[in-house]
């Protein structure tokens, strides 16, 4: 058997549960932490109505908080689903990030890796972000390096953007011209603004229902100038990147559209999201020829309509190229698995602000 110190590709089994808190995503991805060689299985465990109450109610609690029965419920859900796969080699677990105040209190992700490693008879890789916090860096995002190992993967030639409209915006800039992803200039990476979760959090408030589904409601009201002005005046969007965001970071954005009708604080709030991403693109250090879609905000049409109409770029979802969408989180953190294995950066002064580049991650073993 391979051993996950040497450089021949793995089997890696990553997993995801972000910030929008619908459920588990877990993904298999054959590499060797540089190329992806193959993708592989996938599956997706969706959280109960009771298990998201439990998870937004611990949102802004730190480790030495009452969490205990959160981290156990995130652990559970994730043995639940990883136990359905066959030939996984290592596993890269995330946790469920329920703080993030890297230049205060540090960076929470609920979740005992080592408890996974003992249940799966398999190396777990975890906590990704911490180490990457305490040497200066934004500890986010971290699928920056997976994303230049799918630029390679797809042929990709000229600078390109992915962007994941999760939870909260975040943009990746890449070079596809550089060798490898530690190379100066290869990466930029941040945090654009909020994305879903405040449009989710308005709707779940108005109207009982988790999301704006293909943006129906959004697509019924106009954007509100004044309140959107008011949303680009926030001096994050003057920041230089490397930068990133708490879920909750924007969290004035429901009171800027408290006296408007559910359709037009849908509109604005789906506006205020694409309009954050416009004002990101000034920081790209060249265009990008396309930016490819991931995350949950893809399957949005009016969001992905407003992004179109306001970049001067191809703006198509990463199904077209030949990714999944859905599951490229989970493959990114199966991919940093192997790359915490065996002793490579995971993140760099071009993707988290680090001071230098970083290999964050514990290996936990069986």
């Amino acid at each position: 058997m391979t051993s996950i110190k040497d450089d021949q590709p793995l089997w890696a089994l990553g997993t995801m549960s972000g910030t929008s808190l619908d459920g588990v995503d877990a993904a298999m991805v054959l590499t060797d932490g540089q190329r992806i060689v193959e993708f592989g299985d996938s599956a997706y465990r969706a959280y109960s109505d009771s298990e998201q109450a439990l998870l937004r109610e611990a949102l802004g609690k730190w480790p030495e908080d009452d969490v205990a029965a959160v981290a156990r419920l995130v652990e559970d859900a994730h043995i639940d689903v990883l136990q359905k796969f066959n030939r996984a080699q290592i596993v890269g677990f995330h946790g469920q990030t329920l703080a993030h105040d890297p230049r205060g209190r540090g960076t929470h992700q609920a979740g005992n890796g080592a408890r996974l490693a003992e249940t799966l008879n398999l190396p777990v890789a975890w906590d990704f972000r911490s180490a990457d916090v305490r040497l200066g860096g934004e500890g986010a995002p971290l699928a920056p390096f997976f994303h230049f190992a799918c630029a390679k993967w797809i042929g990709a030639t000229d600078p390109l953007c992915f962007l994941n409209l999760g939870g909260v915006g975040n943009l990746t800039w890449v070079d596809p011209r550089k060798t490898r992803a530690e190379d100066e200039g290869a990466l930029l990476a941040f945090d654009t603004g909020p994305a879903n979760a405040p449009l989710n959090d308005l709707m779940m408030a108005r109207r009982a229902l988790p999301y704006d589904q293909n943006g129906a409601l959004a697509a019924t009201g106009d954007v509100v100038a004044g309140a959107l002005e008011l949303f680009l005046d926030d001096p994050y969007f003057l920041k230089i990147p490397p930068k990133s965001l708490d879920r909750d970071a924007f969290s004035d954005m429901l009171e800027l559209v408290r006296e408007l009708g559910d359709a037009d604080a849908a509109a604005t709030m789906t506006g205020m999201a694409a309009a954050a991403v416009m004002q990101a693109m000034e920081h790209c250090p060249e265009p990008p020829a396309k930016i490819l879609v991931t995350g949950g905000g893809r399957h949005n049409p009016v969001m992905m309509g407003m992004l179109r109409a306001g970049l001067d770029c191809v703006v198509e979802p990463v199904e077209c190229v030949g990714l999944d969408g859905d599951m490229l989180e989970a493959q990114a953190f199966a991919y940093l698995a192997v790359r915490v294995a065996r002793g490579l950066p995971t993140s760099g002064p071009g993707t988290t602000g680090v001071r230098a580049l970083i290999g964050g991650g514990t290996l936990s073993r069986p």
